[in-house]
């Protein structure tokens, strides 16, 4: 790559009515080491010519369909140096295929695939590219995330014996995939979103934290999914019990029905020393409490923080960095993975950005929370 040079992106989703294609396009571009060139981004040729003008990129360069995209940029001088896939998940897999066999890296939009079958899959296409593959869970991007995550691997709070995570949002309260909601209505369809319904859209992000600021593996599951609205196809609700590999156990708890939250994602940790709470709406404070001393309130962009956390603030301390920031640290790691990855490195992308393995085990508790709530009892992961 041309020292200096931004990586070009091509899109994969991202057309009219999308929520998440224009979040990529801004996390992507934010630190200046991406640029959207092309994209597919919708399935009508159409609407993607659309997409691309609202996009400000070259007319010629948003293409009917992403198998188009591909072979086009493929033949172009300055074409695409990755993928960025944000499409709904039945997509998913096809789309990182067919990239994989170009040549070209992907970073998609979690979950990894529509199915834990397709996961492997997708496991076994991107260990044999040798090619840098990552994965959006836009909140391990948070600078306390990533405290909290240095806190429990330093031992501070000592062996973990309890962690609880939830994920709350009532936005699917009422049955408005009836009344043209174009997200809600491949989220609540099994044919383009998969067997998961609010397990696999904000569980997998609730399960993917517990394990990325934990340091531990769950184990064994059980849990009860319910289908609350009267009609719907998939899941709106689910409360589960886990086992960690530590011996620890936990809960999880992700619910789409639960009227008047937002974006309520939690995380509370206890061990033996100490514990730690961060809540996704209040993202810049890090709440940390150990016997006999006064509550600890960890800010962002502070001194005293980890060399991970400071690593990815952007601003001086006081001025709130958010969902959009958190998105972008993922990008602006993916693009110096493969500007390492350009120069020959194997295996480039940090231990910090989530990659392919995330993305297996995240369709695998997907998998294993339907099979526990069916069985109705444990099962192991």
């Amino acid at each position: 790559m041309t020292e200096g040079r931004k990586l070009r992106m091509g899109m994969v989703g991202g057309g009219p009515g999308a929520f998440i294609g224009p979040v990529h396009r801004l996390a992507a571009e934010m630190d200046g080491k991406i640029a959207l060139v092309a994209g597919a981004f919708s399935q009508s040729a159409e609407r993607s010519r659309q997409a691309g003008l609202r996009y400000g990129i070259a007319p010629e360069r948003a293409y009917a369909n992403y198998r188009q995209m591909i072979e086009a940029e493929r033949g172009r001088a300055d074409g695409m140096d990755f993928v960025a896939i944000v499409t709904p998940n039945h997509l998913h897999l096809p789309v990182a295929l067919d990239a994989l066999e170009a040549g070209l890296p992907a970073l998609s939009d979690k979950p990894a695939t529509a199915t834990y079958e397709e996961a492997l899959k997708l496991e076994a296409a991107v260990a044999k590219s040798g090619l840098p593959y990552g994965l959006t869970h836009t909140y391990a991007g948070y600078a306390m995330v990533r405290q909290a995550r240095t806190l429990c691997a330093s031992g501070e709070l000592g062996v973990i014996r309890k962690v609880a995570v939830e994920y709350f949002q009532g936005w699917l309260s009422e049955p408005v995939e009836k009344t043209g909601h174009k997200q809600a209505a491949w989220r609540t369809d099994p044919v383009r979103n998969g067997p998961g319904g609010a397990i696999g859209d904000i569980g997998t992000h609730a399960f993917h934290l517990l394990e990325y600021v934990s340091g531990l593996k769950v184990t064994a599951i059980n849990a009860r999914l319910r289908s609350v609205v009267a009609g719907r196809q998939l899941d709106d609700d689910c409360s589960a019990f886990l086992r960690l590999s530590n011996g620890a156990e936990g809960t999880l708890g992700c619910s789409q029905i639960a009227t008047g939250e937002m974006n309520a994602l939690h995380l509370r940790l206890y061990g033996e020393k100490g514990s730690l709470l961060w809540r996704q709406q209040d993202p810049n404070r890090l709440f940390v409490r150990r016997p006999g001393r006064p509550e600890e309130i960890h800010h962002a962009a502070t001194e005293y923080l980890s060399a991970d956390a400071q690593a990815v603030a952007r601003t001086p301390n006081g001025h709130p960095e958010g969902y959009l920031e958190a998105f972008a640290v993922l990008y602006r790691e993916f693009a110096d993975g493969l500007a390492v990855w350009k120069q020959g490195t194997a295996n480039p992308l940090p231990a910090t950005l989530p990659g392919i393995e995330a993305g297996v085990r995240g369709m695998r508790f997907i998998a294993r929370a339907i099979e526990s709530s069916r069985s109705e009892g444990w099962v192991e992961f």
